[in-house]
């Protein structure tokens, strides 16, 4: 499959060519914190929390964010009661894992909201860990297992306080974390990381060290990358991992990515590829970009039904956040986004007050009820929507929406920008000689194909920049469900100020399906205006480890069947619906904090009807006004609106645990009725099905890579 770059002649100016490269140029740019030698890789820079003001939905998200769960958490987790916590005294009992999990999310969203009550919240926090330091360095509540101090909340908190210095330039947290991890070096090995979850984790705590030697250039922190990885799970097996918990595999697939950070190897750096692909080519094929480990992936539960846990969710976003300024290749923007469009807004209700521990790809069902063996981890509450889903979740799934707005625009080593991660923002960042811009996105991707980017600048200013373009552009095969929005039709429109500019590309493509980006280096002037269409089209994806499931993709949405959804509203204390390590604090008004269980009102064991060339028969698009509300992940605001056919698979249904079954075999019996079937983006689905059979299983079969 190619990528096809159109070339047209007419230029705004002589020197004004979008060239096509596959990764950012490598450069010496001093705007921002960069990676110091002898560090390796870096190719692009995160700009500091609050440069980039999102804009349209995903304002929106954040909006609700800080008046739902993650926003008022501090006022209902017992876990964040400040009277007794270990993060605000040497004696407290509580919070070790929930408030750092809670206050990096909680800081990034107060920071790009400018919340003056969120930041004074998260400022009492952040002096509260810093004035609370022991004398050998150690950082937070001292705990210990097997009598090896614990050290993984740490971990958490690190990147907290990695925010905050961003926003605020606070001193007190290099000294802090210095002195802590130099604390590290002098732990011994065999009582260093010896614990389950600090020990597959340890990657983040090496991510940590990589930001505050690019801080301070203190050289004798660098031997701690060595001694972390030395003492963290090896990520380094070949075809195999060294464990198969849904979280722990999201964020440390990347450990040695981080390690190749400092020592180069190419090796290592392919490894963290190697261990992405390696999950999902056993537990992902799937639709949606994660993958079924419930909690535990394990062999022989692999289908479309079992689901990816809130906090894999947002870690593996975060992983690809990571994984894109190591390697500046577009592929982890790309997953970031089939993850975030896809997956993580399902799990959670709307107005962001509660959440469910599993979400998956296929699930008609939304309750409170066991469901083991079916799912990983037999407890009540997996499945229900609750804002005491898990102790984990409810405090760790904030950070999702507020890292991937500080990712949409990203400055890069050469002088330049990258647009990342495409949604409305403003961003205010320094380019070239350290001259200030202001790039204003505006669009309603990923429900229409124009993004538009206005340059504001004091003064004429030189620098590259960088559009990515997504690998499903003119994926084949399409097919024409609407008129296309751009005058080429299949082609990317590039336009400079309403003039189309020329796009040089080796052999006039960008060969596979892999991702890309235009390069346009001129002398930008304040109101400059480019416009990048990606002309969406309907494809599809053959799952074949999953019975040759199909799954439908508009773009960088996967469609999903809707489904009739019936809401039961439930008391959150009720144990028989929620996770029994829910706790509350005193005097929180439980009726203002309900759970749901979320039920199928309409059938959904349909096989889709496809043509001969494995796309939905007869399929149309119908587009419906942007809502009122800005947001569009409902399936009643969804702004795109599908039409394909179905048949019944009537043996297709519920298990004997009240699960959604396994996908039907081949041989199981279609109806001859051909239904009218209505899909919806997959995110905006909360009940869906979004792996198919095939109405007709002798449909040729083509080879399909994920």
């Amino acid at each position: 499959m190619t990528v096809a770059l159109t070339a047209v002649s007419i230029n705004t100016r002589a020197q004004d060519v979008a060239t096509v490269v596959d990764r950012p140029t490598v450069g010496q740019q001093a705007n921002y914190t960069g990676f110091r030698a002898p560090l390796h890789g870096g190719r692009l820079l995160k700009l500091p929390v609050g440069s980039v003001q999102p804009r349209g939905w995903l304002r929106e998200y954040l909006v609700r964010q800080s008046k739902g769960l993650c926003g008022q958490l501090g006022t209902v987790s017992a876990w964040l009661d400040k009277k007794g916590n270990q993060w605000l005294s040497d004696t407290g009992d509580h919070g070790w894992e929930e408030v750092p999990y809670w206050l990096r999310g909680y800081a990034s969203l107060a920071y790009i909201l400018d919340d003056e009550a969120m930041k004074d919240e998260a400022q009492v926090w952040f002096d509260g860990v810093l004035s609370h330091l022991k004398s050998d360095g150690f950082l937070g509540p001292r705990n210990s297992s097997g009598g090896r101090p614990e050290v993984w909340a740490q971990m958490i908190m690190l990147w907290a306080l990695q925010t905050y210095y961003e926003h605020s330039g606070d001193e007190r947290v290099l000294k802090a974390m210095t002195d802590y991890m130099k604390w590290e070096l002098t732990v011994s090995d065999d009582q260093f990381l010896e614990d389950y979850w600090e020990n597959k984790r340890g990657g983040d705590n090496e991510w940590s060290v990589v930001w505050l030697y690019n801080r301070t250039g203190d050289e004798a922190l660098l031997p701690l990358i060595e001694k972390l990885h030395r003492n963290t799970a090896n990520w380094m097996l070949e075809r195999d991992l060294p464990n198969w918990h849904g979280v722990n595999v999201a964020q440390g697939f990347r450990e040695p990515a981080t390690y190749y950070i400092y020592n180069g190897d190419e090796k290592a750096l392919q490894c963290a590829y190697d261990n992405h692909r390696w999950m999902r080519e056993r537990f992902g094929q799937v639709p949606g970009g994660m993958f079924g480990a419930d909690e535990n992936a394990r062999t022989g539960y692999a289908d479309p039904r079992q689901g990816a846990e809130t906090c894999a969710i947002v870690e593996q976003m975060a992983s690809d956040e990571i994984m894109m300024q190591i390697t500046g290749d577009p592929f982890w923007a790309d997953h970031c986004e089939d993850v975030a469009f896809n997956t993580l807004p399902a799990a959670l209700m709307p107005d962001m007050r509660s959440l469910r521990y599993i979400t998956s790809p296929n699930m008609t069902v939304s309750d409170g009820r066991l469901h083991g063996p079916s799912i990983d981890n037999n407890l009540r509450g997996m499945l229900s929507m609750s804002p005491f889903s898990s102790r984990c979740c409810q405090h760790n799934h904030g950070m999702g929406w507020p890292y991937f707005a500080e990712h949409l625009v990203m400055a890069t080593t050469d002088g330049g920008l990258a647009t990342m991660l495409y949604a409305a923002n403003e961003t205010t960042a320094r380019v070239a000689d350290g001259q200030e811009v202001k790039l204003t996105v505006t669009t309603n991707y990923p429900f229409e194909e124009q993004i538009r980017i206005k340059i504001e600048t004091d003064k004429a200013v030189s620098f590259p920049l960088y559009l990515r373009v997504p690998a499903w552009v003119n994926k084949t095969p399409t097919a024409p469900t609407a008129p296309p929005s751009s005058p080429e039709g299949d082609t990317i429109d590039l336009l400079l100020n309403g003039a189309p500019i020329t796009i040089e590309a080796p052999s006039g493509a960008v060969g596979g399906a892999s991702a890309a980006y235009l390069r346009l280096d001129r002398e930008w002037q304040s109101g400059d205006e480019v416009v990048l269409t990606l002309p969406m089209r309907v494809s599809t994806r053959v799952w074949q480890k999953n019975k040759a499931s199909v799954s439908v993709d508009y773009g960088p949405l996967t469609l999903s069947l809707r489904i009739d959804e019936r809401y039961q509203q439930r008391d959150s204390r009720d144990h028989d619906i929620v996770q029994d390590d829910s706790h509350w604090q005193a005097g929180v008004e439980a009726s203002l904090w309900p759970a749901f269980e979320i039920f199928a009102d309409s059938p959904w064991n349909y096989a889709l009807c496809l043509d001969d060339q494995l796309l939905p028969t007869d399929i149309t698009v119908e587009r419906r006004p942007w809502p009122e509300d800005n947001f569009p992940f409902t399936p009643d605001a969804v702004p795109l609106v599908f039409k394909a056919k179905g048949k019944q698979i009537p043996s297709w249904g519920m298990d004997a645990t009240g699960m959604t079954s396994m996908l039907p075999s081949y041989f199981a019996e279609r109806s001859t009725t051909v239904d009218d079937l209505e899909l919806v983006p997959m995110g905006a689905a909360r009940l869906r099905i979004t792996a198919f059979p095939k109405a007709d299983v002798s449909k040729t079969i083509p080879d399909c890579e994920e």
